[in-house]
Order: structure tokens, then C-alpha cells, then sequence
């Protein structure tokens, strides 16, 4: 079992830091810190789930590379984010942007629990006023009598 555990704690740790190969690395430190950033952000077209730092795909790798040229040609982050964007739509982002037409995706979600609360509130008031109040629920002489004999008592 312990085995299993150390096995299982390199495997998750080592995992996602297996897709960026060695010879797509940087020399400068801080070069790749920032491609490695902007690599965590983007999804792979191919996994859809995964980011291109974590797929093996060989689009991610194609992907990571191009990140790298386009840092090491002196572009801005947000310039290389905007380059894969304009290539491959703001669906390769795992964060889409808020605006446009991604403002509708954006607000739906709220928008429908707000509706959701505001019908479970009609409906629990509606409710409540349609049950009889405390005393109005005792039954009559002659229902409780019909009840026993319904009951067999």
C-alpha cells in the first residue's frame, strides 16, 4: 500500500510537468516562466480539457513552441495570447474574456439562479397561504366521526 501511495504521489506531481519536452525549454528563466504562464491558460485543441502545458498532443506541442518564438521575438504576453486567439478563436481560452457575445455565456449562469430562487419563493408563499392555519385544520365532529368509522375504531 505504501508503495502504491509514493507511486501514485509521483505520478500526480510529475504528470503534467512530462508534456513540455526538454528541448522546448527556454534558456532564460524568465522566458519561460512567462511562456509557461501563458501555456497554463490555453487549451489544447485537440484534449479540450487539458492546457497545452499538460497535453502531449503534438498541436500542444506546436502550440508551446510558437508561444516560445513569438516571447523570444519581444512580444507581450497579451500579444501572444492575442495571436492564438485571432488564429484559433477565444476558444482556445480556458478563461474566455468577458464581453461581447461571451458576456451573454457569462451572465446566464447567475441570471438562471436568480430566476430559480425567485420561482422557489413564489412557490413557498403561494404555498403557505394555501394551508389551512392551525386551528382551521381540526376537524369537525362530524368528519372525525366519518373518520373512525373509515378507520374501523
Amino acid at each position: 500500500m505504501r508503495r502504491f501511495l509514493i507511486a501514485a504521489l509521483i505520478a500526480h506531481l510529475a504528470g503534467p510537468a512530462l508534456a513540455v519536452l526538454p528541448d522546448e525549454i527556454l534558456p532564460d528563466p524568465a522566458l519561460e516562466a512567462r511562456a509557461r504562464a501563458i501555456s497554463e491558460t490555453i487549451r489544447c485543441p485537440v484534449c479540450q480539457g487539458e492546457t497545452i502545458d499538460d497535453s502531449n498532443a503534438p498541436i500542444a506541442r506546436d502550440l508551446r513552441l510558437l508561444i516560445r518564438e513569438r516571447l523570444t521575438r519581444g512580444d507581450s504576453d497579451q500579444q501572444a495570447v492575442d495571436f492564438l486567439v485571432a488564429r484559433y478563436g477565444e476558444f482556445i481560452l480556458f478563461r474566455p474574456r468577458v464581453g461581447g457575445a461571451n458576456l451573454i455565456l457569462w451572465l446566464a449562469g447567475p441570471a438562471a439562479a436568480l430566476a430559480g430562487l425567485a420561482g422557489a419563493g413564489v412557490y413557498l408563499r403561494r404555498r403557505s397561504r394555501m394551508l389551512p392555519a392551525g386551528d382551521a385544520a381540526a376537524l369537525t365532529a362530524e368528519e372525525q366521526e366519518r373518520l373512525d368509522r373509515i378507520l374501523g375504531e
